[in-house]
């Protein structure tokens, strides 16, 4: 089963306050899941690593064998598929731990998109960013 998933990773400030999201979906674009969490203070390009995790965490979860991740962040897109060296040591442990969740699936690729193609899954981490700060006053 291909599921398509879509992913995305924000934070308000870099570091700040971060949220990573997940939308899967079938290649047809009926809406499997959807999935969100708040990470705490870290950088964009943790938070983005972390979506990733997540949707690929969910996708095994519905029992995929394959998937088509998508995102809005080109450098972890590029990283993942071996174009980008991987330099800041704090990023290699969240790329190997990437590489890792996409070995069960049979065949896997990633691909990044402008921000206004991957709206569903920002919407998620910006709700998942609003709720976090009205919980906290």
């Amino acid at each position: 089963m291909k599921v398509i998933v879509h992913v995305d990773g924000g934070a308000r400030g870099n570091p700040g306050p971060a949220a990573a999201a997940a939308v899967l979906s079938t290649p047809d674009g009926e809406i499997l899941e959807e999935a969100s969490r708040y990470l705490g203070a870290v950088t964009n390009n943790v938070a983005e690593y972390q979506a990733l995790l997540l949707g690929l965490e969910r996708a095994k979860a519905l029992g995929a064998s394959e998937v088509e991740v998508i995102n809005d962040s080109e450098l972890v897109a590029k990283q993942v598929k071996g174009l980008y060296k991987v330099r800041h040591e704090a990023m290699r442990e969240l790329h190997k731990q990437a590489k890792v969740a996409l070995s069960p699936f049979e065949r896997w690729s990633i691909r990044s998109v402008p921000r206004a193609q991957n709206a569903h899954a920002d919407s998620l981490v910006n709700s998942q960013l609003d709720q976090q700060r009205v919980t906290a006053r």
